[in-house]
């Protein structure tokens, strides 16, 4: 399993990377193996407003259907449309398939790659 180290992590398997002080935040490697093929997503609105561990979008798989959840205190400034017509991209490229673009301020408590790893090994 990959854990790119410029990355950084939350305990609810999204992954934050600042670009241009802005944050993409996308689900895991791990997660969307935990579960399986992605076939929905449901994208937040440009300009929403979230609070951080507050919901902002959900991922349907064959399994079930997950909340993700906004490590961001702040709003969405862009989304990622090509989720609506191909949402199996998080399972095929988890780290380029981001999910929404934030303004805000980085406020959840997050895991290096290395930390991240070894947090994943006691969910599996």
């Amino acid at each position: 399993m990959n854990f790119p180290s410029e990355l950084k992590y939350t305990k609810s398997h999204e992954w934050i990377k600042e670009e241009d002080g802005k944050f993409l935040v996308g689900l895991t490697e791990f997660a969307q193996d935990q579960m399986g093929g992605i076939v929905f997503v449901d994208l937040p609105e440009e300009e929403d407003e979230f609070s951080e561990g507050e919901s902002f979008a959900e991922a349907e798989s064959v399994k079930a259907v997950s909340e993700i959840f906004s490590p961001i205190e702040g709003s969405v400034v862009e989304v990622n449309e090509e989720l609506e017509d191909e949402p199996q991209l998080i399972n095929e490229k988890p780290y380029e398939a981001w999910i929404a673009k934030f303004e805000g301020e980085l406020v959840a408590e997050v895991l290096d790659a290395e930390a991240y790893k070894k947090f994943c090994e006691t969910e599996a």
